[in-house]
């Protein structure tokens, strides 16, 4: 197959940024990934592009500059929105710029799913859901990145 454009994770996105019910009802159409299963490439992690490599750096590093402040407890409702804000914007950011196959490309709406699931209850949109928990689950689907996804420096130098 050919590359692919990360067009389903741009309607995800989307759908999360409008809060709309249609955008979501079209994500689910495009895109079963939701249901999948995070997992390996035949025992070997997916492969990266440059720009996913970029991207997934810059949410890591905004995320790890808060880690602290998150840990301890001291992070303020608008440092949550602000971090959810930088992760909005970096996946934003992945839509347009990476490429990746098909099979890829499914596993990385997986993680984020999961990213923006998380800024979404930082910036306090999700009822039920504390800010904490949203950064408890950005700090797991970073997890499952380094996990499922060949990123040679992961959480190094940016």
């Amino acid at each position: 197959m050919g590359m692919q454009r990360c067009i389903g994770i741009g309607i995800l996105l989307l759908g999360f940024a409008l809060g709309s019910a249609k955008a979501e009802e079209h994500t689910h159409e495009h895109n079963d990934a939701a249901l999948q299963a995070l997992q390996l490439n035949q025992g070997s992690k997916w492969a990266t592009d440059e720009s996913l490599r970029q991207g997934m750096n810059r949410i890591h590093a905004s995320f790890s500059a808060e880690s602290a402040a998150i840990s301890s407890g001291q992070m303020t409702p608008e440092r949550y929105q602000a971090l959810a804000q930088k992760i909005h914007t970096e996946i934003a950011w992945l839509v347009t710029n990476c490429k990746l196959d098909a099979r890829t490309d499914a596993m990385l709406h997986i993680i984020l799913a999961e990213l923006i699931d998380g800024a979404e209850a930082m910036a306090g949109k999700k009822f039920l859901t504390k800010p904490r928990e949203g950064a408890l689950k950005v700090g797991q689907a970073l997890d499952n990145y380094a996990t499922y996804f060949d990123h040679p420096g992961w959480g190094g130098a940016q």
